[in-house]
């Protein structure tokens, strides 16, 4: 049997006859970390195995404009911003146009919640790739192009899902950790309570309640966020969030 680490995404061959009749961990020899298989996966082949520890993959928009339409939109838009600052004499364009524009990526690691949050965000222009495990959330994560990530503690509980993500981020150079804006989506948070999110370690809280209000949520934070860096980004070179 072949199982990969949530942590280090090693493929791990386990001896079959040595595999309980249940739910198992087993410690990988890379990293050190303990990793949950669940023995019912035992008859599956391993083309199968490798493909549910593939990289989280993305939504699509059922809903969304052809990709010419789509590009002339963008265009229509970046023309106005210029415009808008040859009129005002200004000799660069406003960045919160350039933010209106961007489709951010966004990893989606919840539940119960995971189809209304990933429609809402889908039909709101960003790029959305959902994970079923942390496995495949660790796989995303490794491209270093993800902006945003979502998770909520009933994330793939069988596999320790939440704790395993936020172990993997406690973990990340601190130039790492700037560039991933991590949200936590739960019943009883209180949306936008910075000091609690700051105690955890992560950028933002979100309530269930407030999901159909989320697009609009997560754009004023991270237009806050970008503030904040924006001198910083400045310095370094780096492109905001």
């Amino acid at each position: 049997m072949i199982i990969r680490c949530d942590n280090c995404s090693v493929s791990l061959q386990v001896d079959e006859s040595k595999i309980p009749a249940s739910t198992f961990t087993v410690r990988c020899p890379r990293c050190q970390n303990l990793v949950r298989a669940d023995a019912s996966a035992n008859g599956s082949s391993t083309v199968e195995q490798l493909k549910s520890t593939s990289a989280a993959p993305p939504v699509e928009n059922p809903d969304a404009e052809p990709a010419e339409r789509r590009s002339q939109t963008q265009i229509n838009k970046s023309l106005r911003a210029l415009l808008s600052a040859l009129q005002s004499d200004n000799k660069t364009v406003d960045e919160e146009t350039d933010d209106e524009v961007k489709s951010r990526r966004v990893l989606v690691c919840l539940g119960k919640d995971r189809e209304e949050v990933t429609k809402v965000l889908v039909r709101s222009g960003f790029k959305v790739f959902s994970a079923d495990t942390p496995a495949q959330a660790n796989e995303r994560l490794r491209d270093g192009k993800t902006e945003v990530l979502l998770f909520s503690p009933d994330f793939a509980e069988d596999f320790g899902g939440a704790a395993i993500l936020q172990q993997k981020v406690n973990a990340m150079f601190a130039s790492e950790r700037r560039r991933l804006y991590l949200i936590s989506v739960e019943d009883g948070g209180q949306t936008l309570n910075a000091h609690e999110a700051f105690l955890r370690n992560i950028n933002l809280v979100v309530n269930t309640g407030d999901i159909d209000q989320l697009p609009m949520i997560l754009t004023k934070s991270l237009s806050d966020f970008n503030d904040l860096y924006r001198y910083y980004n400045r310095a370094t070179g780096a492109a905001a969030i």
